[in-house]
Protein backbone atom coordinates (compact mmCIF):
# COMPACT_ATOMS: atom_id res chain seq x y z
CA UNK A 1 0.00 0.00 0.00
CA UNK A 2 1.00 3.20 -0.62
CA UNK A 3 0.25 7.15 -0.08
CA UNK A 4 -0.11 10.00 -1.53
CA UNK A 5 -1.07 13.34 0.33
CA UNK A 6 -2.68 16.43 -2.34
CA UNK A 7 -1.37 19.64 -1.60
CA UNK A 8 -4.98 21.51 -1.96
CA UNK A 9 -6.94 21.68 1.73
CA UNK A 10 -10.79 21.74 1.24
CA UNK A 11 -12.21 24.74 3.50
CA UNK A 12 -15.35 25.29 4.22
CA UNK A 13 -17.13 27.56 6.67
CA UNK A 14 -18.86 25.54 9.81
CA UNK A 15 -20.99 28.64 11.53
CA UNK A 16 -20.28 32.00 12.32
CA UNK A 17 -17.35 31.82 14.77
CA UNK A 18 -15.76 28.25 13.49
CA UNK A 19 -14.39 27.38 9.98
CA UNK A 20 -12.36 23.70 9.46
CA UNK A 21 -9.62 22.66 6.54
CA UNK A 22 -8.71 18.89 5.48
CA UNK A 23 -6.25 17.57 3.86
CA UNK A 24 -7.35 15.22 0.91
CA UNK A 25 -4.67 11.67 0.91
CA UNK A 26 -5.40 9.04 -0.98
CA UNK A 27 -4.47 5.11 0.26
CA UNK A 28 -3.42 2.76 -3.06
CA UNK A 29 -5.12 -0.45 -1.80
CA UNK A 30 -4.12 -3.17 -4.57
CA UNK A 31 -4.25 -0.61 -6.94
CA UNK A 32 -7.11 0.98 -5.91
CA UNK A 33 -7.65 4.60 -4.75
CA UNK A 34 -9.59 5.18 -1.46
CA UNK A 35 -9.49 8.86 -1.03
CA UNK A 36 -10.08 10.31 2.69
CA UNK A 37 -10.27 13.46 3.90
CA UNK A 38 -8.22 14.18 7.17
CA UNK A 39 -9.63 17.76 9.25
CA UNK A 40 -5.93 17.28 11.74
CA UNK A 41 -5.63 18.10 14.61
CA UNK A 42 -4.06 16.55 18.00
CA UNK A 43 -7.77 14.99 19.60
CA UNK A 44 -8.59 11.97 19.77
CA UNK A 45 -9.44 10.09 16.08
CA UNK A 46 -13.55 9.88 14.88
CA UNK A 47 -13.91 7.79 12.11
CA UNK A 48 -16.89 9.23 10.35
CA UNK A 49 -18.66 7.29 7.40
CA UNK A 50 -21.31 8.24 5.16
CA UNK A 51 -23.85 6.80 3.42
CA UNK A 52 -25.07 6.21 0.04
CA UNK A 53 -24.97 8.92 -2.29
CA UNK A 54 -22.71 10.68 -0.35
CA UNK A 55 -19.17 11.09 0.47
CA UNK A 56 -16.36 12.18 3.51
CA UNK A 57 -16.84 15.74 2.93
CA UNK A 58 -20.38 15.56 4.37
CA UNK A 59 -18.52 15.41 7.81
CA UNK A 60 -17.16 18.50 7.31
CA UNK A 61 -19.63 20.70 9.24
CA UNK A 62 -19.36 18.03 12.25
CA UNK A 63 -15.77 18.40 12.01
CA UNK A 64 -16.06 21.81 13.25
CA UNK A 65 -18.96 21.54 15.70
CA UNK A 66 -16.56 18.84 17.43
CA UNK A 67 -13.57 21.51 17.33
CA UNK A 68 -9.66 20.42 18.48
CA UNK A 69 -11.24 17.38 20.78
CA UNK A 70 -11.84 15.50 18.19
CA UNK A 71 -9.51 14.69 14.77
CA UNK A 72 -12.57 13.76 12.49
CA UNK A 73 -11.54 11.33 9.37
CA UNK A 74 -13.80 10.83 6.89
CA UNK A 75 -12.98 8.30 3.33
CA UNK A 76 -15.14 8.44 0.43
CA UNK A 77 -16.24 4.90 0.77
CA UNK A 78 -15.32 2.92 -2.16
CA UNK A 79 -17.43 3.81 -5.38
CA UNK A 80 -17.89 6.65 -3.98
CA UNK A 81 -16.49 10.85 -4.38
CA UNK A 82 -12.83 10.66 -5.26
CA UNK A 83 -12.43 6.73 -4.34
CA UNK A 84 -12.12 3.87 -6.90
CA UNK A 85 -15.17 1.94 -7.93
CA UNK A 86 -14.39 -1.53 -6.31
CA UNK A 87 -15.31 -5.29 -7.85
CA UNK A 88 -17.76 -5.93 -4.85
CA UNK A 89 -20.21 -3.82 -2.54
CA UNK A 90 -19.87 -6.19 0.16
CA UNK A 91 -19.68 -5.82 4.03
CA UNK A 92 -16.21 -7.54 3.62
CA UNK A 93 -14.83 -5.51 1.12
CA UNK A 94 -15.99 -2.26 2.96
CA UNK A 95 -14.70 -3.41 6.16
CA UNK A 96 -11.19 -4.64 4.40
CA UNK A 97 -11.13 -1.02 3.28
CA UNK A 98 -11.50 0.68 6.55
CA UNK A 99 -8.98 -1.46 8.38
CA UNK A 100 -6.28 -0.80 5.72
CA UNK A 101 -6.90 2.75 6.61
CA UNK A 102 -7.09 2.61 10.48
CA UNK A 103 -3.92 0.34 10.28
CA UNK A 104 -1.82 3.31 7.86
CA UNK A 105 -3.13 6.13 10.20
CA UNK A 106 -1.72 4.32 12.82
CA UNK A 107 -5.02 4.26 14.76
CA UNK A 108 -5.06 2.28 17.83
CA UNK A 109 -7.30 3.16 19.61
CA UNK A 110 -10.93 5.19 17.70
CA UNK A 111 -14.35 6.07 17.94
CA UNK A 112 -16.71 5.68 14.42
CA UNK A 113 -19.78 6.97 13.29
CA UNK A 114 -21.94 6.23 10.27
CA UNK A 115 -24.64 7.12 8.67
CA UNK A 116 -27.03 4.57 6.74
CA UNK A 117 -24.35 2.23 4.82
CA UNK A 118 -21.66 3.90 7.17
CA UNK A 119 -23.63 2.75 10.08
CA UNK A 120 -23.58 -0.64 8.82
CA UNK A 121 -19.90 -0.66 8.09
CA UNK A 122 -19.26 0.79 11.18
CA UNK A 123 -20.78 -1.65 13.34
CA UNK A 124 -19.15 -4.33 11.66
CA UNK A 125 -15.94 -2.65 12.13
CA UNK A 126 -16.25 -2.26 15.28
CA UNK A 127 -17.31 -5.80 15.72
CA UNK A 128 -14.43 -6.88 14.26
CA UNK A 129 -11.48 -4.40 15.54
CA UNK A 130 -13.59 -4.32 19.88
CA UNK A 131 -10.64 -3.85 21.51
CA UNK A 132 -9.79 -0.98 19.30
CA UNK A 133 -12.84 0.61 18.81
CA UNK A 134 -13.53 2.95 21.97
CA UNK A 135 -17.31 4.17 20.89
CA UNK A 136 -19.65 3.55 18.31
CA UNK A 137 -22.09 5.87 16.95
CA UNK A 138 -25.15 5.23 14.71
CA UNK A 139 -27.17 8.04 12.53
CA UNK A 140 -30.25 6.04 11.93
CA UNK A 141 -29.87 3.08 10.87
CA UNK A 142 -31.47 -0.25 11.97
CA UNK A 143 -30.35 -3.87 12.88
CA UNK A 144 -32.00 -5.55 10.38
CA UNK A 145 -33.50 -4.57 7.28
CA UNK A 146 -35.88 -6.28 4.95
CA UNK A 147 -34.95 -7.59 1.81
CA UNK A 148 -37.29 -5.50 -0.97
CA UNK A 149 -37.77 -7.04 -4.49
CA UNK A 150 -36.48 -3.39 -5.48
CA UNK A 151 -33.68 -1.10 -3.90
CA UNK A 152 -35.40 2.20 -2.99
CA UNK A 153 -32.44 3.61 -4.65
CA UNK A 154 -33.21 2.00 -8.08
CA UNK A 155 -34.18 5.45 -9.34
CA UNK A 156 -30.19 6.07 -9.84
CA UNK A 157 -30.48 3.54 -12.48
CA UNK A 158 -31.60 6.34 -15.08
CA UNK A 159 -29.51 8.67 -14.37
CA UNK A 160 -26.27 8.73 -16.91
CA UNK A 161 -22.95 8.10 -14.94
CA UNK A 162 -21.04 10.47 -16.97
CA UNK A 163 -21.76 13.32 -19.47
CA UNK A 164 -20.36 15.70 -21.82
CA UNK A 165 -20.80 18.61 -19.34
CA UNK A 166 -21.83 19.61 -16.00
CA UNK A 167 -24.63 21.18 -17.52
CA UNK A 168 -25.99 18.19 -19.16
CA UNK A 169 -25.15 15.99 -16.17
CA UNK A 170 -27.21 18.17 -14.04
CA UNK A 171 -29.90 18.21 -16.43
CA UNK A 172 -30.50 14.84 -16.45
CA UNK A 173 -30.95 14.45 -12.78
CA UNK A 174 -33.76 16.10 -12.39
CA UNK A 175 -35.22 17.23 -9.07
CA UNK A 176 -31.91 14.90 -7.60
CA UNK A 177 -29.55 17.88 -9.29
CA UNK A 178 -29.53 20.01 -6.47
CA UNK A 179 -28.57 17.65 -3.87
CA UNK A 180 -25.35 16.58 -6.15
CA UNK A 181 -24.82 20.09 -7.58
CA UNK A 182 -21.57 20.48 -5.60
CA UNK A 183 -20.54 16.94 -6.21
CA UNK A 184 -20.25 16.26 -9.84
CA UNK A 185 -16.43 15.16 -10.42
CA UNK A 186 -14.23 16.64 -13.86
CA UNK A 187 -13.13 13.63 -15.63
CA UNK A 188 -9.33 13.56 -16.65
CA UNK A 189 -10.01 13.42 -20.36
CA UNK A 190 -12.68 15.64 -20.55
CA UNK A 191 -16.50 15.65 -19.06
CA UNK A 192 -17.99 14.83 -15.81
CA UNK A 193 -19.25 12.06 -13.55
CA UNK A 194 -21.35 11.64 -10.93
CA UNK A 195 -19.71 11.26 -7.57
CA UNK A 196 -20.88 7.27 -7.54
CA UNK A 197 -21.93 4.63 -10.15
CA UNK A 198 -25.58 4.07 -10.21
CA UNK A 199 -25.49 0.42 -10.98
CA UNK A 200 -22.73 0.07 -7.83
CA UNK A 201 -24.95 1.91 -5.75
CA UNK A 202 -27.47 -0.16 -5.96
CA UNK A 203 -25.87 -3.56 -5.82
CA UNK A 204 -24.37 -1.93 -2.93
CA UNK A 205 -27.56 -0.99 -1.67
CA UNK A 206 -29.18 -4.62 -1.91
CA UNK A 207 -26.52 -5.65 0.00
CA UNK A 208 -26.87 -3.95 3.35
CA UNK A 209 -30.11 -5.59 3.62
CA UNK A 210 -30.37 -8.58 6.36
CA UNK A 211 -29.62 -9.33 10.06
CA UNK A 212 -27.33 -7.02 11.54
CA UNK A 213 -28.17 -8.12 15.28
CA UNK A 214 -25.24 -10.14 15.63
CA UNK A 215 -22.63 -7.17 15.06
CA UNK A 216 -24.59 -4.32 17.01
CA UNK A 217 -24.83 -6.78 20.05
CA UNK A 218 -20.86 -7.78 19.27
CA UNK A 219 -19.77 -4.80 21.31
CA UNK A 220 -20.24 -3.29 24.57
CA UNK A 221 -18.25 -0.06 23.91
CA UNK A 222 -20.61 3.54 24.75
CA UNK A 223 -22.95 3.62 21.79
CA UNK A 224 -25.36 6.20 20.68
CA UNK A 225 -28.21 5.57 18.28
CA UNK A 226 -29.64 8.41 16.99
CA UNK A 227 -32.99 8.51 15.29
CA UNK A 228 -34.63 10.50 13.07
CA UNK A 229 -39.31 10.85 14.60
CA UNK A 230 -40.01 10.56 10.87
CA UNK A 231 -37.46 7.79 9.67
CA UNK A 232 -38.14 5.87 7.03
CA UNK A 233 -35.53 3.64 7.55
CA UNK A 234 -35.95 3.26 11.49
CA UNK A 235 -38.89 2.79 13.37
CA UNK A 236 -39.68 3.97 16.90
CA UNK A 237 -39.75 0.38 18.64
CA UNK A 238 -36.87 -1.19 16.54
CA UNK A 239 -34.45 1.46 17.96
CA UNK A 240 -36.14 1.06 21.47
CA UNK A 241 -35.44 -2.88 21.20
CA UNK A 242 -31.73 -1.63 19.65
CA UNK A 243 -31.37 0.01 23.00
CA UNK A 244 -32.62 -2.32 25.31
CA UNK A 245 -30.57 -5.23 24.27
CA UNK A 246 -27.12 -3.66 23.76
CA UNK A 247 -25.45 -2.33 27.16
CA UNK A 248 -23.91 1.08 27.53
CA UNK A 249 -26.28 2.38 24.76
CA UNK A 250 -27.82 6.12 24.65
CA UNK A 251 -30.70 6.79 22.49
CA UNK A 252 -32.26 10.38 21.01
CA UNK A 253 -34.80 11.20 18.88
CA UNK A 254 -34.54 14.29 16.46
CA UNK A 255 -37.28 16.10 14.67
CA UNK A 256 -35.85 15.01 11.24
CA UNK A 257 -36.44 12.07 8.65
CA UNK A 258 -33.76 9.60 7.54
CA UNK A 259 -31.23 12.14 6.64
CA UNK A 260 -30.30 13.27 9.71
CA UNK A 261 -27.29 15.42 8.76
CA UNK A 262 -29.20 17.69 5.95
CA UNK A 263 -32.16 17.93 8.15
CA UNK A 264 -31.07 18.64 11.61
CA UNK A 265 -27.23 19.27 11.43
CA UNK A 266 -27.06 21.75 14.49
CA UNK A 267 -28.95 18.87 16.83
CA UNK A 268 -26.86 16.01 15.23
CA UNK A 269 -23.84 18.27 16.00
CA UNK A 270 -24.91 19.01 19.85
CA UNK A 271 -25.75 15.06 20.58
CA UNK A 272 -22.90 13.89 18.94
CA UNK A 273 -20.69 16.38 20.49
CA UNK A 274 -22.26 16.02 24.26
CA UNK A 275 -22.06 12.00 24.04
CA UNK A 276 -18.44 12.18 23.11
CA UNK A 277 -17.43 14.94 26.37
CA UNK A 278 -18.71 11.97 28.41
CA UNK A 279 -16.58 9.07 26.93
Amino acid sequence: MSVTTTATEIAQPVSAVSAVSAVRAVLDIGGRALSYLDFGGTGRPLLALHGHLSEGASFTALAGALGPEWRVIAPDQRGHGDSDRATDYTRAGYVADLRALVDHLGLDRFAVLGHSLGAFNALHLAAELPHRVEALINLDTAADIPSRHASPLAFVLSFPYTAATREDLLAALGPVAPMLDGALRPLPEGGWRLPFHPQDTVTSENAVHGDHWEQWLATDCPALLLRGTSSQVLAADHAADMTARRPHTTHAALDADHFLQLRAPEAVHTAVRSFLAGL
